[in-house]
């Protein structure tokens, strides 16, 4: 384990392309370091970094990548940094989740404990892909009828393949074995654990297969408001949600024949589809500096600043992988090379913030990757837990108001409210994941800001991980559908039953009447 980190040195074409302009245009070469390239992250300090064995096959696995045509577009990309700004702005709401899965154990020997959940490549098939799509469509349509706002919806999905862990080595059976580290880096049988950089150009082809059929489901018909009860209501057993669904279902219905009758039916096609971006947290930068392309900005652009570069370019460098991007909570270090990288891209990115965060880091983190001040281009992602989000919150809103930031304020209730059960199974229980989020909307609501959103780990499926909620699910009870080695994951019930609480808590407290 004594080699260097292996990364990709040698930039991009585009990247070379970047610096002759710089050249070109007469900038001194002493300060070409600290101009933005996709590779420019090189000469920084790296965390979660990967040692691979064959360099001249992560050179051609990279050289591939290079190749192969965008996952996404700069249209796709603005449209949704355009509905972030109205989620700054207060005028939508943010929903985001997904469904990961991870195959390590609780806790091995070496204290080895993951971040965020990834993606499997066996998650990419039909009935996995449908069952998200319906999941987050069915609580989009509960908290549109609660907030009265239009919803942004982005799925953890199409990418998030890799793993950041704290350590680069496990003990398993009394050996010490590389982490498992997600499907695009190794595998998670033992013989399996060496990186492998072949499964860079296999993570590329899996999420855009994924991604073709997201867009092939939404072009026929999927998210069809005329038919919401079509995408069912799977493992949900609770005649209260069913009924309260039912009824949100019976008013649309009856809401859409009185349009139809008096002639205003006629944007039928904004009643047939809906906007479903994806994301990721962008950890393995040699596999983004190799999506990450100089593409001609949409003419109709409007989310760039008055002083924004972009404005006056035709072109920008985007980061073609998924729409959104996040940095996770042990990758933000300031003079970090997640943080290089991300300060050039277009796209929207998220930034996690936990209770180590500090108030003046915090500003200082915006200013580099947001020097103009975008409304709505950076979403932080708060995660502090229960217990912590009432001391945390208020300064981290203060402090960002006063820097003159307008950022997305979403919560991510989930991962500072994990518990391990006197046997070491991961859980959580629902009543937590509830405060947190009832927490935050009221902390927000004291200080002039708005909750935009929420960052949840769900599933379609009937798994018994998280504990509570009207099921009254116990500790003994989650060894029933337990399948996550992981973080727990909200079941089908429990994701829609958080929805309604939620919508019902704007409702009462009129936050989304304007």
């Amino acid at each position: 384990m004594g080699e260097a980190p292996l990364r990709s040195n040698k930039p991009s074409s585009g990247a070379k392309a970047a610096v002759e302009t710089v050249l070109a245009n007469g900038m001194p070469s002493h300060e070409i370091p600290s101009t933005w390239t996709p590779s420019s992250w090189t000469t920084k300090p790296i965390k979660q970094d990967v040692i691979y064995d064959d360099r001249g096959a992560v050179e051609r696995a990279l050289a591939k990548l290079e190749r192969l045509p965008p996952l996404v577009t700069p249209t796709e990309i603005c449209k949704l940094k355009k509905s972030l700004r109205d989620v700054a702005l207060g005028k939508a709401f943010l929903l985001q989740g997904g469904k990961s899965e991870f195959y390590v154990e609780v806790m091995d020997g070496a204290n080895n404990l993951p971040g965020d959940c990834a993606e499997l490549f066996d998650y990419c098939e039909e009935d996995s892909i449908e069952s998200k799509i319906k999941l987050l469509l069915q609580m989009s349509l509960v908290l549109i009828w609660g907030i009265n706002k239009p919803v942004v919806r982005i799925a953890r999905m199409a990418g998030q393949f890799a793993k950041p862990r704290s350590s680069p080595t496990e003990v398993v059976d009394g050996k010490e074995v590389p982490s498992f580290r997600g499907d695009i880096l190794n595998g998670y049988p033992l013989s399996e654990r060496k990186p492998d950089p072949s499964r860079l150009v296999s993570a590329y082809f899996h999420s855009a297969a994924t991604l073709n059929y997201i867009r092939a489901a939404l072009a026929s018909g999927i998210a069809d408001l005329h038919s919401p009860m079509n995408w069912g209501l799977g493992h949900v057993q609770s005649k209260n949600i069913k009924a309260k669904y039912r009824s949100i279902v019976e008013s649309i219905t009856e809401s859409l024949a009185f349009m139809r009758t008096v002639g205003a039916d006629t944007a039928s096609n904004a009643l047939e589809t809906v906007d479903l971006f994806t994301s990721h947290e962008g950890l393995l930068l040699d596999y983004e500096q190799s999506l990450t392309r100089h593409l001609r900005n949409p003419t109709n652009n409007s989310t760039a600043a008055p002083s924004d570069p972009a404005t006056s370019s035709e072109r920008g460098w985007y980061n073609t992988s998924a729409h959104f991007l996040w940095i996770g909570d042990r990758t933000r270090q300031l003079n970090g090379a997640h943080v290089e990288y991300f300060r050039g891209l277009e796209n929207p990115i998220g930034i996690k913030v936990g209770p180590s965060m500090k108030d003046d880091e915090l500003v200082k983190l915006l200013d580099i990757v947001n020097p103009n001040k975008e409304i709505g281009k950076v979403t932080l992602i708060t995660r502090y837990g229960e217990n912590k989000v009432d001391d945390l919150l208020a300064p981290h809103i203060e402090a960002v108001k006063q820097s003159g930031h307008v950022v997305v304020w979403q919560c991510d209730p989930m991962h500072g409210n994990t518990r391990s059960t006197p046997t070491g199974v991961k859980t959580r229980q629902f009543s937590s994941i509830l405060n947190e989020v009832a927490s935050a909307l009221k902390i927000h609501r004291d200080h002039g800001s708005f909750l935009g959103g929420v960052h949840l780990e769900l599933t379609g499926e009937a798994v018994t991980e998280c504990v509570g909620g009207s099921e009254g699910l116990t500790d003994e009870d989650l060894s029933q559908n337990y399948t996550s080695y992981c973080d727990p994951r909200l079941n089908e019930k429990q994701a829609l039953e958080l929805a309604f609480l939620i919508a019902g808590h704007y409702r009462r407290e009129g936050f989304g009447r304007r």
